[in-house]
């Protein structure tokens, strides 16, 4: 983001205690970016109003329940015009998808990590859109990983 944005303002957010140490290290005397500690499976505070909202690799871990949940509070935090882009491990299909998903990263079953809460991409792609998400899409999908993405509204309210 910051290669196309030099300017942007930002918040790098994780709960692991690697992960924030990483994000500090990668981000040590950049200004513009500050990392926190942040926890998806509660709400999320009060930070800001954001013309982008960016997720990797995370929101799969919430269960469903939150994950929609989580998607309503993005579009809260969002400005109008705003975007929200995920990318994502989501669930295949069929179970036959699924195994050849694990192959192609050297995984099996047994050493499935057991935190994934996977979902399919059109129920998640349904859910923006009943939250008020426009040019909702899934842009980019390669077996269980995609990219969903969509914008809030310029003339919005909320």
């Amino acid at each position: 983001m910051l290669e196309a944005h030099p300017l942007a303002v930002g918040i790098g957010a994780d709960f692991s205690p690697t992960m924030l140490r990483g994000g500090r290290d990668r981000f040590a005397g950049t200004a513009n970016v500050t990392i926190i500690e942040l926890d998806l499976d509660r709400p999320l505070p009060e930070i800001g109003r954001f013309d982008a909202v960016v997720s990797s690799f995370a929101i799969h871990h919430c269960n469903h329940e939150r994950k929609r949940d989580l998607y309503k509070e993005v579009f809260q935090l969002l400005e109008p015009g705003g975007v929200f882009c995920n990318l994502e491990h989501v669930s295949s299909p069929t179970r036959k998808l699924h195994l050849r998903f694990l192959s192609a990263i050297g995984c099996t079953p047994a050493s499935e990590d057991p935190s994934n809460k996977l979902l399919d991409v059109e129920t998640q792609l349904g859910w923006l859109r009943s939250i008020g998400f426009e040019d909702v899409d899934c842009y980019w999908k390669w077996l269980e990983l995609a990219v969903h993405a969509g914008s809030k509204p310029a003339n919005s309210k909320q």
